[in-house]
């Protein structure tokens, strides 16, 4: 589950000052009334639901179980409660990996939770076959384009059954003095031009691109960058939808993949390598200045922080850039188009409407937006807070997400969780030298 490996990285960071811890650690079982902190000030957009009306409950299922999310959700719940009497929001926060085994059961009971997290694409399709997701369209068709083209992967089958709260963006993040010291002068914009830049690294001394493929699934943002980059988009979104890679061009991709590899632009000894745990890792490679560039989601900036000493932290602040993936000769694919994912919510059938669409648009809004990129777990799902954040860096990336004429939702959160599964170990099998193109291609083919 991609949004894991973003929690992860927020657990890194929560030792540094910049950044605060989210939704990684603990067993808590906080409710709004236990935190002391000062409220969201109110400033949703929706209605208030009257004070007469029959007071309703909503259990609300996230992940938010230590930290400045945990603070985040408790005050929003406060503010949305003191502007929507008669609605009560029942915080439960479970942790990240136990969605996994707990929403499938949930999900075919009696009594599922009203909201729930949800991270869309495949996954929330295959939800929506028990039934018990309710059809939020109606109640979100006056705010939701607001969110831009990225929130697009919360409509399944031609329905709003799910809302992101946070957005997240996969592209290059690099440092701008060790370019610099290379004679790099802006960052490349083809496949070529990377190539080029990396030898002008090396010849400098400098680890061109770090990556933790110890980790194995930080492997598939490249193969799947490759293959948005020669794929149209129309073809990855019949592939999700299909579980099928049988177009030529995935073919490409690994084709791709396979030369670009052979430049040898990786540390040495990559695949030992973690990708967010200690200074040794890519994350922190980057962060110490050892290593140019590492191709990963939004989260890194908070991970490099946490891995490198307080003194250096504004410098890095200031040295870090962000460039999306070149493009590659010849290929199909819209080269605005990123790769990404996200973190959102969900209604049950069960809950009481227009409460938890409600609810549901109150997290969107600015103010509570501000405060969730306070917590350090994603850029904003509404554009409106892209000033909020406070990395240079991170607002270039936001910017692209948001201005994309669509987001390839990571692979394995777009299609089913066992074909999704099969195609990271594929690639993290191929990174190592251990099977091919067919294998990678084959994958995801069998029960779903």
């Amino acid at each position: 589950m991609r949004s894991s490996r973003a929690i992860a990285a927020i657990a890194l960071a929560a030792a540094t000052a910049t950044a605060a811890a989210a939704c990684s650690g603990g067993s808590s079982s906080s409710s709004s009334s236990s935190s002391s902190s000062t409220p969201v000030t109110s400033t949703s957009a929706s209605p208030s639901t009257s004070a007469t009306s029959a007071p309703v409950t909503l259990t609300w299922w996230n992940n938010a179980t230590s930290g400045g999310l945990l603070t985040v959700w408790q005050n929003a719940i406060k503010s949305f409660e003191a502007s929507h009497p008669g609605i009560t929001i029942q915080n439960v926060p479970i942790q990240n990996e136990q969605f996994t085994t707990k929403i499938p059961p949930a999900l075919a009971s009696s009594n599922p939770p009203d909201i729930y997290q949800q991270w869309g694409g495949g996954q929330e399709e295959t939800q929506l076959a028990s039934g018990k997701l309710t059809n939020l369209s109606t109640d979100v068709s006056s705010w939701i384009s607001e969110l831009g083209s990225a929130a697009q992967n919360w409509n399944v089958k031609g329905g709003w059954y799910g809302v992101p709260y946070d957005l997240h963006v996969v592209g290059f993040w690099y440092r701008k003095d060790l370019f610099a010291k290379a004679g790099i002068s802006s960052p490349p914009t083809t496949i070529a031009q990377l190539e080029s830049d990396d030898a002008k690294l090396k010849a400098a001394g400098i680890t061109p691109i770090a990556v933790g493929s110890k980790d194995r699934w930080p492997d598939a943002f490249w193969w799947e960058y490759f293959a948005v980059r020669e794929c149209p988009t129309s073809v990855i979104q019949q592939a999700m939808s299909s579980v099928s890679l049988s177009n030529s061009c995935f073919s490409k991709a690994t084709t791709d993949l396979t030369s670009f590899m052979a430049t040898n632009p990786f540390q040495t000894g990559f695949l030992g390598t973690s990708s967010q745990q200690g200074a040794g890792s890519s994350a922190g490679m980057v962060g110490e200045g050892k290593a140019a560039m590492e191709l990963q989601g939004d989260w890194d900036p908070g991970v490099m922080m946490g891995d490198i000493p307080a003194a250096d932290q504004k410098n890095l602040y200031n040295e870090l850039g962000w460039f999306p993936f070149p493009t590659i000769p010849g290929g199909q694919g819209n080269p605005k188009v990123v790769l990404g994912g996200g973190d959102g919510f969900s209604c049950t059938n069960g809950a009481a409407e227009p409460a938890c669409a409600e609810f549901l648009q109150y997290l969107d809004t600015p103010a509570v937006q501000k405060l969730i990129l306070g917590a350090g777990v994603g850029l904003p799902a509404n554009p409106a807070a892209i000033g909020d954040l406070t990395v240079p860096a991170e607002k270039v990336a936001a910017q692209a997400a948001g201005s994309a004429p669509y987001t390839a939702i990571y692979f394995d959160t777009a299609m089913p969780t066992q074909p999704g599964q099969n195609l990271d170990n594929a690639i993290a099998n191929f990174f190592a030298g251990q099977g091919g193109n067919s294998q990678i291609i084959s994958s995801v083919a069998g029960p779903a």
